[in-house]
């Protein structure tokens, strides 16, 4: 399936020509960074533990996006029973703490274009739904945690993305209207968790699962992280 062109789409029944936008949401995986070898390694390695084959990692990538439980849920099977995957769970969770830097790196241009939007006075944040302190732990490696005033996980809100919650909380800290906020991912569940907010979305296509945008267009999507630059500056 080719990927779409960069476009600018205002959602159906909403005037959204008048604000400019103030606060940047940005999805972790798949969207800020790269980490789609160190989430197979680690997937593959519990998988292991119980005696099953490696899965390719693709397919792992297509398990992405709905926090940890989510993940290894998927990669057991719909059979596993509950003892299983909660004996996976806390293995995926500590070995993929101890293994989560090895590949993983910030897409190119990523650094840049953070560090425009900052420079312009926009406010940035993460809502991932990966634990808290292993995000930290990642963003502080690479060297971007502060530039964000705000980094949220899956554990951070009692709901995970596509809740509102997470992102709610992030406007009110910002002091923000939710028409001034944009949340930026690369999956459905992005895109749902900014209209479950009653916020604009935008989709990333460099990530994990840009196919999923079919069933849940963004406002507007994005080809290279710059592309984001130009439409923050102008209103939407």
């Amino acid at each position: 399936m080719g990927k779409p062109e960069t476009i600018l789409v205002t959602t159906a029944g909403k005037d959204r020509n008048a604000r400019l936008i103030e606060l940047v949401v940005f999805d972790l995986d798949g969207t800020l960074i790269d980490s789609s070898r160190d989430l197979a390694n680690s997937t593959n390695a519990m998988r292991a533990r119980f005696g099953l084959p490696p899965l390719e990692q693709e397919v792992v990538n297509s398990y992405v996006g709905n926090g940890a439980a989510v993940l290894v849920r998927r990669a057991l099977g719909s059979d596993a029973p509950e003892e299983r995957i909660a004996e996976a769970l806390d293995y995926f969770l500590k070995y993929y703490r101890a293994h989560a830097l090895e590949h993983t790196n910030l897409y190119p241009g990523i650094p840049e274009m953070l560090a425009a939007l900052a420079t312009n006075g926009r406010k940035l944040a993460v809502l991932t739904n990966k634990p808290e302190e292993i995000t930290l732990d990642i963003l502080a490696s690479l060297g971007v945690q502060k530039l964000f005033f705000r980094v949220c996980g899956g554990n951070t809100f009692a709901q995970k993305k596509p809740h509102p919650a997470g992102l709610l909380d992030l406007i009110a800290r910002a002091s923000v209207e939710p028409d001034a906020a944009l949340m930026v991912g690369d999956s459905a569940v992005d895109v749902q968790t900014a209209r479950n907010a009653e916020t604009r979305s935008c989709g990333a296509l460099w990530g994990f699962q840009p196919e999923t945008f079919a069933t849940a267009p963004p406002d507007f999507t994005i080809a290279v992280p710059g592309d984001l630059l130009s439409q923050v500056n102008v209103a939407i």
